[in-house]
């Protein structure tokens, strides 16, 4: 029984005795003061009737003082009793029965899908990832009203307890290629836990916060463990890494000497302000600029008239030498040959991360947080002008902010550019939706937690699909594509449908990067895609089937 239930049996079992005793009492007094006796069930007529207002019947008006005023008393307790009590009890009872109603159990027939526990904005970035290659999956919400607002997002959810073994079972966990378990730590290997309970050869993959518990949930029996605040931290922290010097240093390897890269072009370089036909970029270093992010927004491909700022990310092909070179051009004249200081804003699990791969790197940083601890540096807010005075950041070359709160990040940024205009701003954003507005308010490097994970458990749990760019803005995907067989790149126009490009496909063992219009897919064939998520996962959805 739940509350509602219990309150409603409460009031009603109060209601009726207060109209009991207040029919034994009126039986008396129409007796005692009026000298008019008559029958409780009459007496008992009149008090319905004075509680729900319908009439006083016969018996009105009285002549003594005594049951005037008991009528006026029985007036106001049935308005008390009566009228006020309909918001609380009678309104909830229509919105429950007009409102959306989550299933409790998955539908029948779904098997060979993926229960995921609970839904996330990383597990959001899966459900994507899961609907372009046709796999069905199944959320378990454990809060009917999460659940009701995932249900009326369209989402396939049951509100159960994932920590349970009737949860799992309804959701047919035996039927299921996999569960992921996204919740906190603690409830991550009770999830674990019970699911090796309920079907214990169905894989599991656990998401944990703090990478310090990763062996407990090994412990529970989780498959796989994904740790992407570590590895959202080293790839935050790679972007200072590398920008110090013109050596390359992350780019993703594609074939033998050939390269995806993502190079953001600094403040001071010498590109900025021209447009990608007047900065010569291919002539200089040889690349194929196949995308670029022009503040969050990707275009592939970039028109040629786009003009190149600080902050735009070029997404580009080559030879190693080549992206050596365009390197070079990207990075400042002035931070090629100064070090400088890099302030690390935020020092939890991402923020640690990243303090610690700069030590490693030798990379001159200070670390700032709200609450002192080690290795903080500084004790303040972020969006504290004196605070990051006092941190130097006037005088710093970079910033990391690793902050798990979107909206201090994006103000943060304002009051970073107001006091240095100049500084390398890389930010960290928990959902992806709130990039775009990091962009707008002067982010150089924006690195989504949500996109990290998303990435990291689609490429655990599929198989089609291995994601070869988990720390990136840009997605780079091995895949095969049934749709493109028998069929050349020219004839399938990919980069106009999609948005994506086809960088190499991998034949017999072998990587071929040099691709032609005239180049024809085959059976068998590993295509490797270069896009945005959303492109990727539109690459799949029109090309990944036959």
């Amino acid at each position: 029984m739940d509350t509602w239930q219990r309150r409603t049996l409460v009031y009603v079992v109060g209601l009726v005795a207060v109209m009991l005793a207040y029919a034994t009492v009126y039986d008396t007094g129409m007796s005692v003061f009026e000298g008019s006796p008559i029958t409780f069930l009459h007496a008992l007529q009149v008090v319905v009737e004075t509680f729900t207002t319908t009439g006083f019947g016969s018996d009105a008006p009285w002549q003594s003082a005594e049951m005037n005023v008991l009528v006026i008393v029985m007036d106001l307790t049935g308005v008390v009793l009566i009228f006020l009590a309909l918001p609380v009890l009678v309104f909830p009872l229509f919105e429950e029965a007009i409102s959306t109603t989550v299933p409790t159990v998955a539908p029948e027939g779904l098997e060979n899908h993926v229960v995921i526990c609970t839904l996330t904005p990383r597990g959001e970035t899966l459900v994507d990832e899961l609907d372009s290659w046709g796999v069905d999956h199944l959320v378990l919400e454990p809060d009917r009203d999460r659940a009701k607002d995932h249900y009326e997002a369209g989402y396939d959810v049951i509100h159960a307890d994932p920590q349970s073994v009737d949860g799992l079972e309804a959701a047919r966990l035996p039927e299921a290629r996999c569960l992921v378990a996204d919740d906190s730590d603690p409830v991550n290997t009770s999830i674990v836990l019970t699911a090796k309970e309920v079907a214990d050869d169905v894989r599991t993959v656990s998401v944990v916060d703090d990478p310090e518990r990763e062996q407990y949930h090994q412990l529970a029996g989780a498959d796989a463990v994904l740790s992407p605040r570590a590895l959202l931290g080293e790839g935050l922290a790679s972007k200072v890494t590398t920008g110090i010097s013109a050596e390359l240093g992350e780019a993703i390897e594609v074939g033998e000497d050939f390269e995806v890269a993502e190079l953001p072009i600094q403040r001071g370089s010498d590109l900025v302000g021209r447009t990608i036909a007047e900065s010569g970029v291919r002539e200089r270093a040889g690349v194929n600029i196949i995308g670029a992010w022009f503040r969050g927004e990707f275009e592939s491909p970039p028109s040629p008239d786009a003009t190149l700022d600080g902050g735009t990310v070029l997404l580009v092909t080559g030879h190693e030498a080549q992206l050596e070179r365009l390197k070079q051009m990207t990075t400042s004249d002035i931070r090629r040959f100064r070090r400088g200081q890099t302030l690390v804003v935020g020092h939890g699990e991402v923020g640690t991360t990243v303090t610690n791969a700069l030590s490693r790197a030798d990379v001159s940083h200070v670390a700032m947080d709200l609450t002192d601890g080690p290795g903080v540096d500084v004790v303040g807010d972020a969006t504290d002008p004196d605070a990051l005075s006092q941190a130097g950041v006037e005088e710093a070359r970079s910033v990391i902010l690793a902050i798990p709160d979107d909206t201090l990040t994006e103000f943060a940024i304002l009051v970073l550019r107001d006091l240095n205009p100049s500084i390398e701003i890389i930010a960290r954003a928990e959902e992806t939706e709130n990039v775009q507005k990091m962009y707008r308010a002067g982010a150089d490097y924006v690195l989504s937690l949500a996109t990290v994970s998303g990435r990291m458990l689609a490429s655990t749990i599929l198989e089609d699909e291995e994601v070869i760019s988990l720390d990136k803005q840009v997605e780079v995907i091995r895949t095969s594509a049934p749709g493109l067989v028998g069929r050349t790149l020219g004839e399938a126009d990919v980069r106009a449908r999609t948005g994506c490009t086809i960088v190499g496909v991998e034949r017999d063992g072998e990587v071929v990067t040099d691709l032609g219009p005239e180049f024809r897919v085959r059976e068998g064939d590993e295509l490797i895609v270069a896009g945005t998520d959303e492109g990727t996962n539109h690459f799949t959805e029109t090309m990944g089937k036959s």
